[in-house]
């Protein structure tokens, strides 16, 4: 019987602290947080060497800065000079980054958007960036059909 008495001792202040810590640890492990956060828009089909824009919107939820260099990727060689521009920036959750480039191609061709967390100074202010630990390059895919 004394055993069951001393729980009842611990006081509330006791068991709102317990109660406070749990719910504490079980936000923690909700907190899916996205470290970046890609919407490459490209049309889907052009003509043989037709200019195609590319655009490219980073944005992330990690609460510090980043620097990222962002640059394009392809299957096949693409003609033209700005699909060869590399974007170096830095991305906040507060401030989204958006990258256009254009692109011709005479095949049929697979597009990937690279984005490299890196190390670089003089780019986020005061040199406060940070990088991932899981993963520090992210990519996405699209296909640009080349039609006669």
């Amino acid at each position: 019987m004394r055993a069951l008495l001393l729980p009842s001792r611990a006081g509330p202040a006791a068991l709102l602290l317990v109660l406070c810590l749990q719910l504490g640890a079980s936000n923690a492990q909700e907190n899916n947080w996205k470290v970046m956060t890609m919407d490459l828009q490209m049309q889907q089909t052009a003509k043989k060497n037709e200019e195609v824009p590319v655009t490219l919107k980073l944005s992330t939820e990690v609460q510090e800065c980043m620097v990222a260099k962002t640059y394009l990727k392809s299957s096949r060689p693409l003609e033209g000079t700005s699909h060869n521009y590399d974007f170096t920036s830095c991305l906040c959750n507060d401030y989204p980054r958006t990258f256009f480039w254009d692109i011709r191609s005479n095949y049929t061709v697979k597009i990937a958007a690279v984005v490299d967390i890196i190390r670089e100074l003089n780019i986020c202010p005061e040199d406060r960036a940070v990088v991932p630990i899981k993963a520090n390059r992210f990519y996405t895919f699209q296909t640009l059909q080349i039609t006669s």
